[in-house]
């Protein structure tokens, strides 16, 4: 009987990430804020949609847009979001080498992506593309462009937790994954996962409607 009260003891109910109150909390909390960071890329979806053909004299999506280019930018992308996966299993089952380096590897594809994405915005920029051209070009910029605000921010953010924990594995030799860096790796997965999801929404309907429809 003492066994078993151990082991179920040493067995929580929760993983690592959401074996605390707090963590289960911060996850809730994290989760809400996700639900207002919706609320404002749909209010930038509805303006690029109500102005996508107030483009004037200017280029439109049509002129503009390589889709080959941006379908490997979206792979890509969503590329990282399927090593963010692997990242956080890693961090689940406590095997370090696993989470590091799939982590490394969806800083390294979320990198590319955002220079693919300024590579890209240069090319507009050339032909006439800009955010004072027209209306559809502010559209355009301010629903792209805060985007990839949020993929620049997700790199920083993971860079940082990998950095913290590699230090603390390294230097200090306490414990690279405990309850409380669990929880923000595990958020800040949330978020990677979260700015891929609206990518596909800014393909489908910036890029693919714009260039077919």
């Amino acid at each position: 009987m003492a066994n078993s009260a151990q082991h179920s003891e040493a067995s929580p109910a929760w993983p690592l990430e959401r074996s605390t109150l707090q963590n289960r909390n911060r996850i809730l909390g994290f989760w809400l804020f996700l639900s207002s960071e919706c609320i404002i890329f749909a209010s930038l979806i509805g303006t690029y949609l109500a102005l996508q053909g107030s483009y004037g004299d200017g280029p439109g999506p049509k002129e503009a847009f390589d889709l080959v280019f941006v379908f490997v930018m979206t792979f890509i992308l969503l590329t990282s979001s399927l090593t963010g996966v692997l990242s956080t299993v890693g961090m689940q089952r406590g095997n370090l080498r696993m989470m590091h380096f799939w982590l490394f590897m969806t800083i390294l594809l979320g990198t590319i992506f955002l220079l693919m994405q300024v590579y890209e915005f240069v090319h507009y920029y050339s032909i006439g593309l800009t955010f004072t051209s027209s209306a559809y070009g502010s559209a355009f910029y301010a629903l792209v462009g805060f985007h990839g605000l949020h993929v620049a921010f997700g790199l920083f953010w993971l860079t940082a937790l990998q950095l913290q924990s590699l230090n603390n594995y390294a230097f200090t030799r306490k414990p690279a994954l405990t309850k409380q860096n669990a929880s923000k790796l595990y958020i800040a997965g949330l978020y990677w996962h979260f700015i891929d999801v609206v990518w596909v929404l800014i393909f489908t309907i910036v890029y693919l409607m714009g260039k077919v429809v």
